[in-house]
């Protein structure tokens, strides 16, 4: 809403925002467990990254997950160091707006973090979720190992033809590693805690994910 006009292509290396060497400012700690977010976290612990629309929404659905011992928002898959939030509104960094999900695997899968990943949202929509459009918006899995990545192909190509089934289009979400993960600034993090009654335009398809056909997390 900030830039009445964006466009929907991810801009090239050379054509992105400069940007800036320093990370901007954000929390500390997460507001609701007090935990760090940028860590360090405990031993055994591992990541997830992962991009389902407005991220305020998408951070709610995680946190609240037994075994997630820390969420945070940021910025991820664009070209731009640091971006601020008004950057990446703009178009012109290439990013998408991601949940970083630090989970303890004993409690909770990969897999099953996947499965909340497709069924919270509509990963059929290209650069947009619902009425937020915007090349930010874009869904995707950002991966942290071989494993991670199989499994996320994996449960692409279940969830596709599920949903094909039920008529819906081929699943535009990028699967990809990981690359530089951009904290947001500190508002953003844990927004929907700190303002209940805030805007979240999350919602799923309403077909189930048939997780575990084929994946191994």
């Amino acid at each position: 809403m900030l830039f009445a006009k964006k466009s929907l292509d991810i801009p090239a290396p050379d054509q992105a925002l400069k940007g800036r060497p320093e990370a901007i400012p954000t929390e500390t700690n997460h507001f609701i467990n007090g935990r760090p977010l940028k860590g360090p976290y405990p031993e055994g612990l591992e990541i997830a990254d992962f991009a389902m629309g407005c991220f305020w929404g998408v951070e709610r659905i995680f946190w609240k997950i037994p075994g997630v011992w820390v969420t945070a928002v940021g910025y991820v898959g664009g070209s731009t160091p640091n971006p601020t939030y008004e950057e990446v509104c703009s178009g012109r960094t290439g990013h998408t707006e991601a949940v970083r999900v630090v989970f303890d695997p004993k409690l909770v899968s990969y897999e099953q973090l996947l499965k909340t990943f497709w069924e919270g949202h509509d990963p059929t929509q290209g650069m947009r979720q619902g009425g937020d459009v915007g090349t930010q918006y874009r869904s995707g899995v950002y991966t942290h190992s071989d494993a991670q990545q199989q499994a996320a192909m994996a449960s692409k190509a279940a969830y596709e033809a599920a949903l094909k089934g039920r008529g819906f289009g081929p699943v535009t979400s990028e699967i990809q590693p990981a690359g530089p993960f951009y904290f947001a600034e500190g508002y953003h993090q844990q927004y929907l805690a700190k303002n209940p009654g805030g805007y979240c335009g999350i919602g799923g398809t309403g077909v189930v994910c048939p997780i575990g056909v084929g994946v191994e997390a």
